[in-house]
């Protein structure tokens, strides 16, 4: 191969190289919503937010990998009722006091077409670290309009048993210890 061929080559490989790199996403606090669906005796669903949520993804769409950690201010936890909100900061519940954040660590899993289709980790939160696995059904990145960076964001979903996390209110009065987990997620990319 003359100089100039490899020459010519080996760019080429750098910009492929430098387009598959992984790149690193900041959680969007103002777009990140985890909620959640659970049973009050099995005759309604409360239903409930996290106002606060911080994290990072990483990934690289091209290989198909990726890691995503996200951290969930407890104390932001909202039912839309101001004294059930501070019931659940107790120790009937969160005991937010104690363990005022839940950490999800976990790998992106699973790419079709560059989305990654769940993430599969450790969910710790209450004292109590288990795995979870988060169903992602909706993923999508687009050029962000005001900050001229890619934004990506993704619908999430998974169902985990609270009394694994040392959460078992409610119990003997026959409420299902299932949570149903809804987290609305965005993140841009860092500059």
């Amino acid at each position: 191969m003359h100089a100039p061929s490899r020459l010519a080559a080996l760019a080429l490989f750098s910009t492929a190289a430098a387009q598959a790199a992984p790149v690193t996403y900041d959680i969007d606090p103002m777009h990140t919503y985890p909620s959640f669906e659970a049973d009050h005796m099995g005759i309604s669903t409360w239903r409930g937010k996290f106002d606060k949520t911080s994290g990072t993804v990483t990934m690289d769409r091209e290989a198909g990998t990726g890691s995503v950690s996200i951290v969930v201010d407890m104390k932001s936890g909202d039912f839309g009722l101001a004294a059930l909100n501070k019931a659940a900061r107790t120790k009937e519940l969160f005991e937010s006091d104690k363990y005022p954040r839940a950490v999800f660590k976990g790998a992106l899993e699973g790419f079709a077409g560059g989305a990654p289709t769940r993430a599969v980790g450790t969910l710790e939160m209450h004292g109590h670290t288990n795995p979870v696995t988060l169903e992602i059904r909706k993923f999508k990145c687009i050029p962000h309009p005001m900050f001229k960076r890619e934004d990506c964001g993704a619908d999430v979903f998974a169902t985990i048993d609270r009394e694994q996390f040392g959460m078992d209110a409610g119990k003997a009065y026959g409420f299902s210890m299932a949570v149903d987990l809804r987290i609305q997620v965005e993140a841009i990319a860092r500059k």
